[in-house]
């Protein structure tokens, strides 16, 4: 997988996959560019994760860990376009996560991580050259380049598809891959 942005957005669908993962600082550090969230997914997310029912609230654990490394920063709108266009996509999608990742991707050329189905299809329209990365994408290039067990990368897949409660799409590009792990 190549990144041809110096930044990756992630979407917060992708943070709870890694985050359910249990491999979230892992995944985030194979890849070659900063990794942000929109100070929307920021403050949703954490919300999300801390009401995930376990004990030892692991998942906001590693989300808080990633930030304070550096390894995940936050940022938010810097110009009026940038919340003009946030708008707009919410008018589009109906969801302010995707929007606000959206929006910052697009006037920054930042790269976007999202699983959305009507995100994608909306960004491949409406902008074409931004990078969509997925959950399957990242995890893939993260058991390449960590050289991760078949049987460590299964039980990652496992925990997503429970945890997250993620499963590829029928059209998925990596579907085939995720079914031939999943064995």
């Amino acid at each position: 997988m190549e990144i041809k942005h110096s930044h990756i957005v992630l979407d917060a669908c992708c943070v709870l996959n890694f985050c359910a993962s249990g491999h979230l600082i892992e995944i985030i550090q194979s890849l070659p560019a900063q990794v942000v969230v929109t100070e929307v997914v920021r403050e949703r997310e954490l919300l999300t994760l801390q009401r995930l029912v376990d004990e030892s609230n692991e998942d906001t654990n590693q989300f808080e860990a990633a930030m304070e490394k550096g390894l995940l920063a936050v940022t938010d709108f810097n110009s009026e376009s940038e919340e003009e266009t946030f708008v707009n996509y919410v008018f589009e999608l109906g969801d302010d996560g995707e929007s606000a990742s959206c929006a910052i991707a697009v006037h920054r050329e930042w790269a976007i991580a999202t699983d959305d189905k009507k995100a994608i299809s909306f960004f491949q329209r409406e902008a074409p050259n931004l990078q969509i990365l997925s959950t399957l994408a990242i995890v893939k290039h993260w058991s390449e380049v960590a050289n991760v067990s078949s049987a460590t990368l299964q039980s990652v897949l496992t925990a997503i598809r429970i945890r997250g409660r993620y499963v590829p799409h029928r059209h998925h590009p990596l579907l085939v891959w995720w079914e031939k792990m999943m064995r």
